[in-house]
């Protein structure tokens, strides 16, 4: 875990927005002390995925520091009960967007989007086809050991895809505001267009 982020932080100075996807998984306690069981980091294609399953392993400043930074943009879907979760671990994490508060599915029909609502049209169906290998068991086993390859699948797709659907609203915002700043921009003046601006 520890080596994973030392990764990511070189990474992400390179990166204007610095964005980390996120995602958490419950264990089966009651919703009035519910724990994470597993939080999962993306900060783009070219990293790896960081699984770090908190009910099994030991709690490490690295990690903690790591969420707290307020540098970092960290963006998931219906954070609401995420951040309940974490404060019942005392875990804290800064800059915590959420991608359904911020950014809204046109003609949408519910009042949130899902993650495989924004995902289906921003990103692929085939993530939206995997989301439904899991079964409402497997979903149970988020505070075990040890995890199915499927599991795995499962979460480093949710973790990514929330990276990478900020990350890509974030670049069509760039792009509408350089786009409506070069319209602002008044046309410069041409240089030598009369008889008087002429150099001798």
């Amino acid at each position: 875990m520890a080596t994973s982020l030392e990764q990511y932080e070189p990474h992400l100075m390179l990166q204007p927005h610095k964005i980390v996807g996120i995602d958490l998984e419950y264990n089966n306690e009651p919703d009035a002390t519910q724990k994470p069981a597993l939080v999962q980091l993306s900060v783009g294609k070219t990293q790896p995925v960081l699984l770090f399953q908190l009910s099994v392993a030991e709690r490490c400043t690295i990690f903690d520091n790591f969420l707290a930074d307020p540098r970092y943009t960290f963006a998931g879907f219906s954070i609401g009960g995420d951040k309940t979760r974490l404060e019942h671990v005392n875990l804290e994490v800064a800059n915590f967007l959420d991608i359904q508060k911020e950014w809204r599915v046109p003609e949408a029909t519910k009042e949130l989007d899902s993650l495989a609502d924004v995902a289906g049209m921003l990103i692929d169906d085939y993530y939206n086809n995997m989301k439904k290998k899991i079964t409402d068991e497997e979903h149970r086993r988020w505070a075990t050991l040890p995890l199915t390859i499927r599991h795995i699948e499962y979460v480093a797709k949710d973790a990514y895809k929330a990276y990478e659907i900020w990350n890509r609203i974030t670049l069509t915002q760039d792009r509408f505001r350089r786009a409506k700043l070069e319209k602002e921009e008044p046309p410069k003046k041409r240089a030598g267009s009369s008889w008087g601006d002429a150099t001798w």
